[in-house]
């Protein structure tokens, strides 16, 4: 019998002074059996850095032809395609071409560093492809089955409050 995912319950409120949004998401997000807590706060950084109405969560891990987050037009273009970890150039490749903008965010330092390495060179051919490395101690330790988070985004820096712990989250292009 498969294992099934865990459901969360987050209430998330965003006020990113760079991009002048201020909102408040009451979002339900599954959380696959194979991600760990700081993948999953990963997933829900990227969502915070680009929060906007169409954002939305996909299947994720569990499908090969979807990004962890997308936004799409309201003729159904996909406008952003969001990708975590360090995917292959050919999975870019297919994202560059179906979306207007692809972000990739990696977030294992010694991991992260490898993979520019090897692909950093080969992926400046892509114009709409930016590439961040999130920075994120300890957010592991805020995922609960249900989250209140605070978010403030300034001057390119992300903040992160759930009432119990503080967290600076680092945005850095590569």
């Amino acid at each position: 019998m498969a294992i099934s995912s865990t459901i969360n319950k987050v209430s998330l409120t965003v006020a990113n002074m760079d991009a002048h949004y201020y909102a408040t998401h009451e979002l339900t997000v599954a959380q696959h059996p194979s991600e760990n807590d700081f993948r999953f706060m990963i997933r829900l950084i990227a969502f915070m850095a680009h929060a906007g109405e169409r954002l939305v969560f996909t299947k994720g891990l569990s499908t090969d032809d979807e990004p962890e987050l997308w936004q799409k037009s309201l003729t159904d273009d996909i406008e952003l395609w969001i990708e975590l970890g360090q995917p292959d150039e050919k999975r870019i490749r297919k994202a560059c071409g179906r979306a207007k903008q692809v972000i990739i965010y990696t977030y294992h330092e010694g991991k992260a560093s490898v993979w520019w390495q090897q692909q950093g060179e080969k992926l400046k051919r892509f114009k709409n492809l930016t590439v961040f490395h999130i920075e994120a101690k300890g957010v592991a330790e805020m995922v609960k089955r249900t989250m209140s988070l605070q978010c403030s985004i300034q001057d390119g820096e992300m903040y992160l409050n759930d009432n119990d712990l503080s967290q600076l989250v680092t945005l850095k292009s590569y």
